[in-house]
């Protein structure tokens, strides 16, 4: 039997755009490309056009050979990696077994591995980005959501039904505000960008004198965490106290997480991340102080500084992973 391919397809589908790269494992992206995902359009079309993306990548890599495609969705998937079930922001979706569908489109029987998104992006993290350094790590993504991830002796560590490490929907506060799920005081609740921009709104309407008067519109109608940032960066300390309360929120659960997983290390990405020094200095702060006192000097929170790419880049790997050590997942 000949050697399996070193490049795989990695996938990142997303309400919005789907990207897509060619990966050669140990070295990184080849080629990459992005489409919008369409999502109003149905099922259907959107895998057509993840088909046709796969299909251009596969025309791109050596003799047009690839050991598989893996694909990273939002929300849950089965245990045998086969299917997303109701993902958020894909309308009419419901329980899509993605290996069979792309399978038929492209005529072929090479593997197919679904797996959630925010598990890729750690498991891209773990072999291509700021995980490297470390063999266990909580991955927290910062964006429309929180997502998490636990990836263990460089594994996705996945629990009994595949759906482990959801970090953004552990409770801090069960008289706090609702997250998408109706979890009261789930940090998604406090850090996920919908919730973080109500609340900054809510506490700087009031303050005429904060930069981001002049960001967001009337009312901070249009007000978004970037603006908070750049606010921040720019010396405004209202938005700077906005953005040290999410850090705060977020360095309770990330001690909660750890206390229970005894893995210290911490790698965060996702958009809201960039406000690196607003935002995860204070959840350094906050988790030494809640942590097991014996684990104070060994946690620490990186940020992944390779943005999106982690997620095709982890897509890529868990098909290299399982073909090599199926068993061991």
């Amino acid at each position: 039997m000949p050697a399996p391919s070193a490049y795989a397809v990695g996938i990142d589908l997303g309400g919005t755009l789907i990207k897509a790269a060619l990966v050669e494992r140990g070295v990184g992206i080849q080629h990459e490309l992005s489409r919008p995902t369409e999502a109003e359009e149905g099922p259907a079309h959107v895998i057509r056009r993840m088909a046709e993306m796969i299909q251009a990548l596969i025309d791109r890599a050596p003799n047009r050979q690839i050991a598989g495609i893996g694909i990273g969705a939002p929300g849950a998937v089965n245990w045998e990696r086969t299917c997303v079930v109701y993902p958020p922001n894909l309308p009419g979706w419901g329980i899509v077994d993605l290996r069979q569908a792309l399978q038929e489109t492209l005529q072929c029987s090479l593997p197919v591995f679904v797996e959630n998104d925010a598990n890729l992006a750690g498991l891209g993290s773990a072999h291509y980005g700021a995980g490297r350094p470390f063999d266990s790590f909580i991955m927290v993504t910062l964006g429309t959501g929180v997502g998490g991830a636990i990836i263990y002796r460089n594994r996705i560590f996945r629990g009994t039904t595949g759906g482990a490490g959801e970090i953004g929907h552990m409770s801090i506060d069960y008289e706090g505000p609702l997250d998408r799920y109706g979890i009261a005081g789930a940090v998604e609740a406090y850090v996920g960008q919908r919730f973080l921009s109500h609340y900054a709104r809510y506490r700087l309407l009031t303050r005429r004198d904060s930069l981001v008067h002049q960001m967001a519109g009337e009312d901070l109608r249009d007000l978004n965490p970037r603006m908070l940032y750049e606010a921040a960066k720019a010396g405004d300390e209202a938005a700077r106290e906005v953005l040290a309360w999410a850090g705060h929120k977020l360095g309770c659960v990330l001690a909660s997480a750890v206390n229970l997983l005894d893995i210290h290390k911490i790698v965060v990405g996702g958009g809201v991340s960039a406000a690196d020094a607003f935002i995860l200095e204070p959840a350094r702060r906050t988790l030494r102080q809640y942590v097991m006192p014996a684990w104070r000097d060994r946690v620490e929170i990186v940020r992944e500084t390779l943005g999106n790419e982690v997620g095709v880049l982890g897509a890529a790997h868990l098909v290299f992973q399982l073909l090599e050590a199926p068993d061991l997942d």
